[in-house]
């Protein structure tokens, strides 16, 4: 037998080790700022950079792409060495992995506080950081299928098919979603509108979720859990029904963050449908791991790493329930746009990926340096004050969007909205901001408490950057497919199976896409909408950098509840010219889709000047600098060009007097707030936000019963 001498390399997995418990402190402290903001709109500071409409996109950017992301690479780093035995494919691409990681989440951390954001959620990132994802995550592809193929093991282990999945999917979505037509270095227009900029968004945004925050942590799962356990896997049968299923099925279901929306029905049935199946897939998934540790409970009483693994599968199990359960319109109608909808995403990110990463981290960082964990107590203490910071937290979310959707739907016996007033709603649960924050405080206190232990665990041991081992070459083997065995011949054969899960995943990508444009009954126009103007369009980019999409949404459903309070609701028409759509995931304030004509500019103004002059109790940021800074009015033709590129049907050559014509509707706003004694430059970037804000809604006329 012909054994071969190799070393596995420790030191990239020790790299992305360090990133993620610096990025994890990073995104989370960041987190907890936004927490309290909700609650104290003064430590939003009055300065443009620290805003919760701006904050919120890095928070949630650090948290997935720099903490979760970060694990993955050092989790998979690790194990597919010593799954494949075999050191990765190039130490090179190893490293521009590393370090081209870190290049772009130092980006996100410096654009999106200046408000340099495509609105895209969970895909905020400009078009030159969107160029820069695509081209590490390819060098990491290719360094993972390369090590696969050079690999000793005759065939891939579970872990490995749910990494390949990961890779290939995720390049999909990101390529497919971030399609943009930019006009200059860092800002873009998305080259879909409305419906079908929704539709993308959600098949990549729900499927971020699918492939980057759930995939690869099976796969880390089905190899951590294991060796922390000491025994194998419950059933490599279930592992196989669990990975295609899941493969196959979660690409279908980002409509069911659409219900009720303009999108058109066939596809927000769809999106149900595969959502309800998706709990036997992802269910199947969590007995497979709960399973592994049975005989083995003792030991998960004692043994830290294991709590923080029972704890991690056990919430994954709760939100892959929940996430079909809001997939159901009755439920949809109730909970989407609270802060039920935080409570699940926190489920899965505190407790799911959080929770495995810490145990991950716990068994992992010992065995790189030589030596055992410092501390179990702290271990226990931070798995327990962990635990309590996740009911905390969610708890008070639950309530919150209990009272929330309780509130908005209430009707007085004469048939009119008890609480007509948005605001109303939010002092309610300012008290479950005040204790959601709390719990963030435990959380991340727990998560110091681990940097502590880790500090300790590697300084007592001896790093070993590369480790040593042996093993048979392997033997390639020209075998046919057996009855019963199909499995185990694509388990050899790394290509065909790469091939294959990503056919899987295009089925569904293709099937709930391409109609929307294909079929134009499903977007139909509406003549009396029209392009914004010049001021307008100015305005809508104000808005998106400056974050109102984070909490205000702009879809009215068709309930009773919400045209009585907001207006008409929202026709697919009407987004037609939406480069890109905005309508929102979370309300924390009113949704403004019919805002147009209801508040005088003056209102407007002060508003944004200082909202609680207008909303005594209001907890929105101030927006003192939208008063005095400028319009990029240079920029104006180019953003009228590019519109028109992307089918906005502007007449030839208005981008040649579009500065005027801004210039011309600026002046109307500044002379009306002249009048009301506001004296404001019509240049400014607060003349462009009230144009929009003004507009909005404003493209229809809805007939009344004295009509």
């Amino acid at each position: 037998m012909n054994v071969e001498k190799f070393s596995y390399d420790n030191e990239i997995v020790r790299k992305f080790s360090i990133a993620t418990v610096v990025w994890g402190v990073v995104g989370m402290l960041v987190g907890l700022i936004l927490a309290i903001q909700l609650y104290l709109p003064e430590l939003n500071l009055g300065i443009p950079y620290t805003t919760f409409g701006r904050l919120r996109p890095l928070h949630t950017n650090a948290v997935i792409f720099a903490f979760v992301g970060n694990a993955i690479f050092a989790g998979i780093y690790y194990s597919l060495q010593r799954l494949c035995k075999a050191r990765m494919f190039s130490d090179l691409l190893s490293n521009i992995n590393f370090w081209g990681w870190q290049a772009i989440i130092l980006s996100a951390a410096i654009t999106l506080p200046l408000g340099l954001t495509t609105s895209k959620e969970y895909a905020e990132l400009e078009w030159p950081i969107d160029i820069m994802i695509a081209l590490i995550w390819v060098a990491f592809g290719v360094n993972m299928i390369g090590t696969i193929i050079k690999r000793r093991e005759k065939h891939m282990y579970v872990a490995i098919w749910f990494y390949l999945a990961t890779f290939v999917t995720v390049a999909v979505l990101h390529i497919v979603n971030s399609f943009e037509l930019p006009i200059s270095l860092f800002k873009s227009y998305s080259v879909y509108a409305g419906v079908q900029d929704a539709l993308v968004q959600w098949w990549y945004g729900h499927n971020a979720v699918a492939f980057f925050l759930t995939t690869p942590y099976l796969g880390l799962m089905y190899y951590y859990l294991p060796k922390a356990a000491k025994r194998p896997v419950y059933s490599y049968r279930l592992s196989i029904l669990h990975f295609w299923a899941l493969v196959f099925l979660y690409i279908w279901a980002g409509p069911h963050h659409l219900l009720y929306t303009a999108l058109p029905d066939w596809a927000q049935s769809l999106g149900t449908a595969f959502s309800i199946m998706l709990i036997a897939p992802s269910w199947g998934g969590m007995l497979n791991g709960l399973l592994t540790l049975r005989g083995a409970w003792d030991k998960v009483r004692e043994d830290p790493i294991l709590k923080f693994m029972v704890v991690a599968i056990t919430a994954y199990g709760m939100a892959t329930f929940e996430g079909p359960m809001l997939a159901l319109k009755n439920v949809n109608s109730l909970m989407h746009y609270t802060d039920w909808i935080v409570a699940h995403v926190h489920v899965g990110a505190l407790g799911w990926n959080g929770f495995l990463t810490f145990g991950m981290m716990y068994w992992m960082i010992p065995r790189l340096f030589k030596t055992h964990l410092y501390s179990k107590k702290l271990a226990n203490f931070h798995f327990w004050i962990g635990s309590l910071g996740i009911v905390f937290y969610v708890l008070s979310m639950y309530w919150a969007a209990l009272t929330q959707t309780l509130m908005w739907k209430e009707f007085t016996p004469l048939g009119i909205l008890k609480y007509p007033n948005f605001l109303e709603t939010v002092l309610q649960i300012v008290p479950m901001y005040i204790i959601r924050s709390l719990g963030g405080t435990l959380f991340i206190t727990g998560v110091f408490v681990m940097v502590y232990n880790l500090f300790k665990t590697a300084k007592q041991g001896t790093f070993v950057a590369n480790e040593d081992d042996e093993a048979p070459a392997l033997v390639k083997e020209n075998d046919k497919i057996k009855p019963g065995m199909i499995h185990r011949w694509l388990e050899k054969r790394p290509i065909k199976f790469t091939i294959l899960a990503t056919v899987t995943i295009l089925i569904g990508s293709v099937i709930e896409i391409v109609p929307t444009y294909l079929v134009k009954s499903n977007i139909p126009t509406i003549e009396s909408v029209k392009p914004y103007s010049a001021l307008e369009l100015q305005g809508r980019d104000i808005y998106i950098r400056e974050g109102c999409v984070s909490c205000h949404s702009q879809m009215i459903r068709p309930f009773r509840s919400e045209t009585e309070r907001y207006g008409e609701y929202s026709k697919a028409g009407e987004f037609v010219y939406d480069h890109p759509f905005l309508w929102g995931s979370k309300r924390t304030g009113p949704d403004l889709h019919r805002i147009g004509g209801k508040y005088s500019n003056l209102w407007h103004y002060m508003h944004m000047e200082d909202p609680r002059s207008m909303s005594p109790g209001s907890i929105m940021p101030r927006y003192p600098w939208l008063i005095s800074s400028k319009l990029d009015l240079d920029s104006t033709p180019d953003r009228i060009s590019a519109m028109r590129t992307l089918g906005v049907p502007y007449p030839e050559g208005f981008e040649d007097i579009s500065v005027d014509e801004l210039i011309k509707q600026a002046n109307v706003i500044a002379e009306d707030l002249l009048n009301n004694g506001v004296v404001v430059e019509p240049d400014t970037d607060i003349i462009a936000l009230i144009a929009y804000l003004q507009r909005l809604g404003t493209d229809i006329k809805v007939k009344t019963e004295k009509e």
